[in-house]
């Protein structure tokens, strides 16, 4: 990586900025003090209209898709962004108000549609609350006359005319009144009261004490009347969302547009954020940043192109520097899982090439079955050349198909071929019993019947995982001069696995071999407890070199995650071999034939769902805690360029340049 410091004129900078952002080569990076004669221009309010604009198509395509779904196949997702002219990006730019009213156009629809389905819910709840007084002929806010006091309302309780007689007479013995019932359920009574004008305080005053409450309306119309003009109300509120509706739809063929403008705004965004950050005089503007070494001529050329400016490369702090990853076409599509883990730091070295190969070996192991491989193989293959992914999304199928491979292999070790699929259908069809071991041409291993030994190969490749990882710790301790925690605290614990692993072998192969192993681990087990303790003083240099050996427990507890190897893998058989039964139940009948190809799909679909998962998440678990535990440390920046980063479009690469 170099630092790269670019000087050049301030009439040139939004052309030299578009072809920075186009090439992707420069992380441009904020400088918080300005040089003498240098500032900053502020851009806060351009950016956020920029940024308002991408909302706003953000929800325009929302209430699109919500009301005029976009017909997408299931396969869409692989599919890269869509390619466009340098060019149809100013006829993107002259568009842009016009798409940006049409968004606004659409987000005002759906207001209408939410505000008038919020009115709705208040008529129907008016219309509810004037249910009860539907027989009434006259309107609820009647006024009194001059010689009759009018009460109409409700009480919270049920009444019929005997008891509300001597509830009103119980409270108030000289109340004159007159009245009539609405409605009465439980719980509630409508009543009208008519009382003389001279004792309507009095009236008020009974009504209160038996929680008499007027209903809260302003219309002058009966009840009756008012429930039809709500309801008259209430289907112009319908016929009008549904207007909305239609003309949010008339927009759908504009989806394209609004996706385009959408973009052309996020750049515009992010270059106008970077046009902030950088350093300006009266007549030139310099841009500070970092650029991979091999990059550098491709900037200087660039710049010759665009600008006449001054372009300077430097040397960087490795501390303070972002990482990009370089890789083999092999071990590339396994970047994304030591970045989703950590970017490597200046101390450490790029794990990926070794993490790929682990990868892909360990997930076809658990996978294990040829004719998933096959598929895996095959429908990545396909996905790639038909979609013309973006790179993330190329990078992820390739990593797919390479542990295809791997599965397409482990599959012909453990003869299982979509389970035991191809002896299943021959002895269905045929009535003769074969085996999938004579099938297979080759020496193969049977993981349910073999499962011992299965066993014992996982923890042997377990135990190569964790030697190449302390490997990588000893090459980085060698790097950094630090001798004594090369050979001493990774050497002798790779020396004393070894050990173990000669002493385990000698079990099985000869009286030897113990000898051997228990020197080996003898002679490491002494060295750990002279060494471990060396930083300490005194008595405490005895007791962290004994106390070290503590940690064999843990070597031990990391080989046996290693088993996962065989559970994944005998899982996957197992799953695969119960469908095939499960499809050969209903006999050989055409009825039968049918069922047999629905549950042999469905069922061996279930079984690639969810072991590809399973293999997946746990062979990442065995890359981040058995290996990078023993030596990668990570906390590295990643590098992120100054580029375009739309969600829909791509310009096209210039071949010529």
């Amino acid at each position: 990586m170099k630092s790269v410091r670019i000087i050049a004129l301030r009439q040139d900078r939004k052309r030299l900025l578009e072809h920075l952002q186009d090439s992707g080569l420069v992380q441009i990076e904020k400088t918080e003090t300005c040089r003498k004669g240098f500032g900053k221009i502020d851009m806060t309010s351009q950016i956020q209209i920029f940024e308002r604009n991408v909302t706003l198509s953000e929800n325009a395509l929302k209430i699109l898709d919500s009301n005029s779904p976009e017909k997408k196949s299931m396969l869409s997702a692989f599919c890269g962004r869509r390619e466009i002219d340098p060019d149809e990006i100013g006829v993107i730019a002259s568009n842009a108000g016009e798409v940006i009213d049409v968004c606004n156009r659409i987000c005002e629809l759906n207001k209408q549609i939410a505000d008038n389905a919020a009115e709705r819910i208040r008529i129907k709840t008016a219309l509810a609350q004037l249910e009860p007084w539907k027989n009434l002929d006259i309107p609820l806010n009647a006024k009194d006359t001059k010689t009759t006091a009018v009460f109409i309302g409700s009480i919270q309780k049920e009444y019929n005319e005997v008891s509300l007689s001597e509830a009103l007479a119980e409270a108030s013995p000289k109340l004159e009144f007159d009245f009539e019932i609405q409605f009465a359920n439980e719980g509630l009574t409508c009543i009208v009261l008519f009382a003389p004008i001279a004792q309507k305080e009095l009236a008020e005053n009974a009504l209160r004490d038996i929680g008499f409450a007027k209903p809260v309306t302003n219309s002058s119309l009966t009840p009756l009347a008012e429930s039809k003009k709500l309801v008259e109300r209430s289907h112009k509120l319908e016929d009008d969302t549904e207007n909305a509706k239609k003309e949010i739809i008339s927009f759908a063929d504009r989806r394209k547009d609004i996706k385009d403008t959408q973009d052309y705004f996020r750049i515009r965004a992010d270059k106008y954020s970077v046009i902030g950050e950088l350093q300006h005089s009266r007549n030139v503007f310099v841009i500070s940043g970092y650029i991979p070494e091999e990059d550098c001529e491709k900037l200087e050329r660039l710049c010759e192109r665009v600008s006449v400016c001054y372009v300077e490369f430097g040397d960087v702090d490795e501390e303070k520097a972002p990482v990009k990853l370089k890789n083999s076409r092999f071990a590339a599509p396994a970047e994304s899982i030591v970045n989703m883990y950590s970017p490597p730091s200046h101390d450490d070295i790029d794990p990926t090439p070794l993490l790929a190969f682990f990868f892909y070996f360990f997930f076809g192991m658990m996978f294990s079955d040829a004719g998933y491989g096959l598929l895996m193989v095959i429908g990545t293959g396909l996905a790639i050349k038909l979609f013309k992914p973006d790179k993330e999304m190329r990078n992820t199928l390739k990593l797919f198909q390479y542990c295809g491979i791997s599965t397409f292999f482990w599959g012909l070790v453990f003869a299982s071929f979509f389970g035991d699929a191809p002896a299943t259908l021959y002895n269905y069809f045929t009535g003769a019993d074969i085996t999938m071991e004579q099938i297979f041409p080759w020496p193969t291993i049977d993981p349910q019947k073999d499962a011992l030994m299965l066993m014992i190969i996982s923890i042997a490749f377990g135990l190569v995982h964790i030697l190449v990882g302390m490997g990588c710790k000893f090459y980085v301790c060698l790097r950094q001069k630090d001798y004594g925690g090369a050979f001493f605290d990774t050497g002798l614990w790779m020396l004393m696995l070894i050990g173990f692993a000669v002493l385990a072998a000698g079990m099985a192969f000869g009286q030897t071999l113990v000898y051997v192993g228990t020197g080996i681990a003898i002679f490491c087990a002494i060295g750990l407890v002279l060494t471990q303790g060396r930083n300490k003083k005194g008595f405490g240099k005895v007791i962290g070199g004994l106390a070290s050996l503590y940690d064999i427990t843990g070597y031990i507890s990391d080989l046996l995650s290693y088993s996962r190897l065989l559970a994944l893998g005998l899982t996957t058989g197992v799953m695969a071999q119960v469908f095939n039964m499960l499809s050969t139940m209903f006999g050989k009948s055409w009825f039968g034939i049918i069922l047999l190809i629905i549950v042999f799909i469905i069922g061996h679909a279930i079984n690639i769902g969810l072991n590809a998962l399973g293999s997946y998440v746990h062979t990442m678990r065995l890359q981040y805690v058995e290996m990078f535990g023993k030596f990668y440390e990570g906390g590295g920046k990643q590098f992120k360029p100054f580029k375009l980063n739309s969600k829909y479009i791509k310009i096209q690469e210039d071949k010529s340049k």
